[in-house]
C-alpha cells in the first residue's frame, strides 16, 4: 500500500469514528457544526417553509398567485440603463418591445456617458422605427452627454416616467416575454411596496464559472427568495431588475450617489415599511430576465470583489446607523443584523480564521477528515434545498435538473466566494475600494457624502 492510499485509509476510518461520535454525543455535533446549526439552519428552513406556502398558494387565485391574470393593465416605465454595451441594448430593447402586455409600455433608455459611446447610443436609437409600429409601445432614448454613472441614469429616467410602475433594469438583460404580465399582476395588492425579479444566467453553457453561477442564482435567488418573501424577508432588490412603484420611490428620495445603489435602495424601503407595516416586499419567481455572468474565473473574482466589498460600505459606513428597530422593526432588524451585517460581513473573517487555524493545528489525517465530513454535510443541505426549490418552485424542469448537476461543486464554490469576501472587505476597510467602484467616476462620488 503506497502512502496515497494508506491517508485514505485513514480518513476513511476517521471519517466513519468521527461520525459514530457525533450521532451518540450531541456536544460533539454542536462544536462541530457551530455556523450550521446557529446560521444555515435557521435560514434554510425559513427559506423552505416559505417554498412550500409558496406552492400551497399556486392556483387559488389573486395576486398572490404565480398562475393569476391581471386584471387591469397600468402602464408601467422601464428604465434601461446602457453604458458600453453597443448592439447589446438591442436585444433588451426588443424583448420589452415584444412584451405578451396589452398595457402602455414606455421603454427609457438613459445613455450613460454618450459622447464616449456613441456606439450604444446609436443602437439604442435604431429601435426608434420598430417602437412606432406597434401601439401601446413608446421609446425615448436619453443620452447623458457626461458620464454620471448608474445612479444617475437611473434618477434621470425616473423624472422622465409617467408609468405606474417603474421597472430598473440593466442594458445588457433581456426579459421573457411575459415578464410585465407577471409583475404586474403581483402589484394588484396594494400592500406590495416593490418587488424583485427572477435573474437567470444568459450564457450558462459557456464554461464551469457560468454553470456554477447558474446553479448559484437558482439556490439563492429563484428559491432563495421566493422562501424568504413568504415571511416578507427579501433582503434586497437587485439593480440589474428591480420593480416599483414610482410615486413611492419618488418619496424616498430615487436612488442614492456612491455604490450598491440596489441595496441602499432596499434599506430605505425598509425603513418605509415601518411606517407603513401593512406593506411588504415580493418577489416574483415567474417574471424572467436573463443576464450574462462572468466567464472565467478572474472576472467572476472581479464582479465578487465589487459585490462583496459594496456590502460592507452599505452595512458598516453608510446605514448601520438606520440598523435598528425603531426604524426598520424588530423583525427587519433582526433579520438584516443576522443574514446581512453578520453573514455576509463578520462570517467570512469566522471562516477563514477557522480553515487557516483548523489546518495548523491538527494533524492532517484528521484536518481532512473534518473537511470531507463538512462537504458531505452541506452537500445534503444543499441537494435538500434544492429538491424542495424543484417540487415547489420551478417551472422549467429539464434546465433545472441540468444546474442541479453540478450540485457536487457548490459547496466549494461557496466556500471560495466567502474566502473571496474576506479579502473583498479587507480591501473595502483599508483602501476604500467602493471610491474606485466602475459604477461611478471619481468626480461623481467625491461630491457625494462621505461615509
Amino acid at each position: 500500500m503506497n502512502e496515497l492510499d494508506l491517508f485514505i485509509s485513514q480518513v476513511l476510518w476517521e471519517l466513519h469514528s468521527t461520525v459514530e461520535w457525533m450521532l451518540h454525543s450531541f456536544k460533539g455535533t454542536v462544536s462541530l457544526l457551530p455556523l450550521l446549526i446557529l446560521f444555515e439552519l435557521p435560514l434554510a428552513a425559513i427559506v423552505i417553509t416559505g417554498m412550500v406556502g409558496h406552492l400551497r398558494n399556486r392556483g387559488r387565485g389573486g395576486p398572490h398567485d404565480a398562475d393569476a391574470m391581471p386584471q387591469r393593465y397600468p402602464s408601467v416605465s422601464c428604465l434601461v440603463l446602457c453604458y458600453s454595451e453597443g448592439e447589446g441594448v438591442a436585444e433588451s430593447a426588443q424583448t420589452l418591445l415584444h412584451q405578451e402586455y396589452p398595457g402602455h409600455v414606455e421603454v427609457i433608455m438613459v445613455i450613460d456617458g454618450a459622447t464616449a459611446n456613441q456606439a450604444t447610443l446609436l443602437a439604442a436609437r435604431r429601435q426608434a422605427a420598430a417602437f412606432r409600429r406597434l401601439p401601446n409601445r413608446t421609446l425615448r432614448v436619453i443620452p447623458k452627454w457626461q458620464r454620471g454613472g448608474r445612479v444617475s441614469s437611473l434618477n434621470t429616467g425616473l423624472g422622465f416616467a409617467t408609468g405606474e410602475l417603474v421597472y430598473a433594469l440593466d442594458g445588457d438583460t433581456g426579459f421573457a416575454p411575459d415578464m410585465i404580465t407577471r409583475s404586474v399582476v403581483v402589484f394588484e395588492d396594494p400592500d406590495v411596496l416593490a418587488a424583485a425579479g427572477n435573474l437567470r444566467i444568459r450564457n450558462r453553457t459557456k464554461s464551469l464559472v457560468t454553470r456554477l453561477q447558474s446553479l448559484e442564482y437558482l439556490l439563492s435567488i429563484e428559491y432563495g427568495r421566493t422562501g424568504l418573501a413568504r415571511w416578507n424577508l427579501i433582503n434586497n432588490i437587485s439593480g440589474a431588475f428591480g420593480i416599483f412603484r414610482t410615486d413611492i420611490v419618488r418619496q424616498v428620495g430615487g436612488w442614492d450617489t456612491h455604490t450598491a445603489e440596489d441595496l441602499d435602495l432596499t434599506l430605505r424601503l425598509k425603513q418605509y415599511q415601518r411606517r407603513h407595516p401593512h406593506m411588504r416586499l415580493a418577489f416574483i419567481p415567474d417574471a424572467i430576465g436573463y443576464t450574462d455572468g462572468p466567464e472565467t474565473v478572474r472576472s467572476l473574482a472581479s464582479q465578487r470583489m465589487r459585490w462583496e466589498g459594496d456590502l460592507y460600505f452599505v452595512y458598516l459606513r453608510k446605514h448601520w446607523r438606520g440598523i435598528r428597530p425603531r426604524l426598520m422593526g424588530r423583525a427587519g432588524t433582526l433579520f438584516t443584523l443576522t443574514y446581512g451585517l453578520v453573514q455576509s460581513v463578520a462570517l467570512p473573517f469566522v471562516i477563514g480564521g477557522y480553515v487557516v487555524w483548523w489546518y495548523a493545528t491538527q494533524p492532517p489525517v484528521y484536518a481532512v477528515t473534518i473537511s470531507v465530513l463538512l462537504y458531505l454535510i452541506y452537500l445534503v443541505l444543499c441537494s435538500w434545498y434544492a429538491l424542495v426549490g424543484f417540487l415547489c418552485v420551478s417551472r422549467d424542469p429539464r434546465s433545472t435538473l441540468r444546474d442541479m448537476a453540478w450540485l457536487p461543486v457548490i459547496p466549494l464554490y461557496q466556500l471560495a466566494l466567502r474566502l473571496l469576501a474576506l479579502v473583498a472587505i479587507l480591501n473595502e476597510i483599508l483602501r476604500r475600494s467602493h471610491e474606485e467602484t466602475s459604477m461611478a467616476p471619481w468626480w461623481v462620488l467625491r461630491r457625494g457624502n462621505r461615509f
